[in-house]
């Protein structure tokens, strides 16, 4: 079953779709650095650059079953503006419109959890109208990607659409407290030897620390970039790492005792973290799961960017292969 993946990005969730079983055909991407990412992982498709607003996609009529792909999240994240429709990002018209132009028997949809707030009940519930004013059958779910296997908390808003018959059913997480399996722990892809490119970002001691009960917690340390407790899995990655916004990993051990000094009311200390390391790209594909070659291209900002705008495959083939199995039936 063919796939068309529009704002595509560097492919992670048309990565995870064709482990699923479907075919990628096509994406479409306005970032260059991300089209030959993605072209590179899906050598059998053909890559778009350009808005994916203005693309006409018409051809893909008879092509592709299913659209997949991750409008702009700016618009409905709760960190920046927050301007919901009033953003130019909003990227959920040109969504529609894709379908308008394609008629897939189905689509696969992922978003900020935000979207799915109190606050911005209102227009999701306005948007899922319209997604079934189209003829789908839609079913969402706000999920988090650890539940999944992926070795990172990521909670995501995921939206799923076919025609006619019963409606798409979640896949069950799998993994975490009160599941058939635990978390999987970011040491299990992260060590304390780094793995590719080392990041040379500095780590230091926040001159205000903000204390919390957590070891790993609170901001103890520059930038938003924290500590991994390699024991558990990691925090959402974001697209702005690469400066001291990457996490890092604490080879010298000193996060436990440095929190318990503050707690004991100590002093706060300044300078370098001894042996602290912000992990590399390739731990942070790592992280959401890419496969081991997957080669991302540009420079280093790009590379951290295009990995944490990511759909982690592997939740996106927990997805997929529910949706195969489901248009298999119908």
């Amino acid at each position: 079953m063919g796939v068309l993946d529009v704002f595509a990005g560097a492919g992670g969730l048309s990565t995870g779709l064709a482990e699923a079983g479907f075919e990628v055909v096509g994406g479409v991407e306005r970032d260059r650095d991300a089209c030959e990412t993605f072209a590179k992982a899906h050598p059998s498709a053909e890559v778009v650059e350009g808005d994916v607003g203005r693309v006409p996609l018409r051809r893909w009529r008879d092509e592709v079953e299913v659209v997949a792909g991750g409008p702009p999240c700016q618009p409905w994240s709760t960190g920046g503006k927050r301007l919901g429709p009033a953003d130019a990002r909003d990227g959920w018209p040109a969504y529609l419109r894709v379908l308008d132009e394609v008629r897939p028997r189905a689509f696969v949809a992922e978003n900020v959890a935000g979207l799915a707030s109190r606050a911005r009940r209102a227009h999701l519930d306005a948007l899922l109208g319209e997604l079934a004013a189209r003829g789908f059958v839609v079913t969402s779910r706000l999920v988090d990607a650890a539940g999944y296997g992926v070795p990172q908390h990521r909670h995501r808003l995921v939206v799923v659409g076919v025609r006619g018959g019963p409606g798409y059913r979640f896949p069950e997480a799998g993994y975490g407290p009160g599941r058939p399996r635990p978390w999987v722990a970011a040491g299990s892809v992260v060590g304390i030897e780094a793995l590719g490119v080392p990041n040379p970002s500095a780590v230091t001691y926040a001159r205000r620390p903000d204390l919390r009960a957590d070891p790993y917690g609170g901001h103890l340390y520059n930038g938003g970039g924290r500590p991994l407790d390699l024991a558990r899995p990691a925090r959402t990655l974001l697209a702005s790492m690469g400066g001291n916004k990457t996490p890092w990993v604490d080879t010298a051990g000193v996060v436990p005792g440095y929190h318990a000094h503050l707690v004991a009311g100590g002093q706060p200390r300044a300078g370098l973290v001894p042996g602290a390391r912000r992990i590399t790209v390739e731990e942070a594909a790592l992280l959401q799961t890419f496969p081991p070659a997957t080669a991302f291209a540009g420079a280093r900002s790009s590379r951290y960017r295009q990995v944490g705008n990511a759909v982690p495959p592997a939740l996106a083939r927990a997805v997929g292969a529910a949706l195969a199995a489901h248009l298999a039936r119908d």
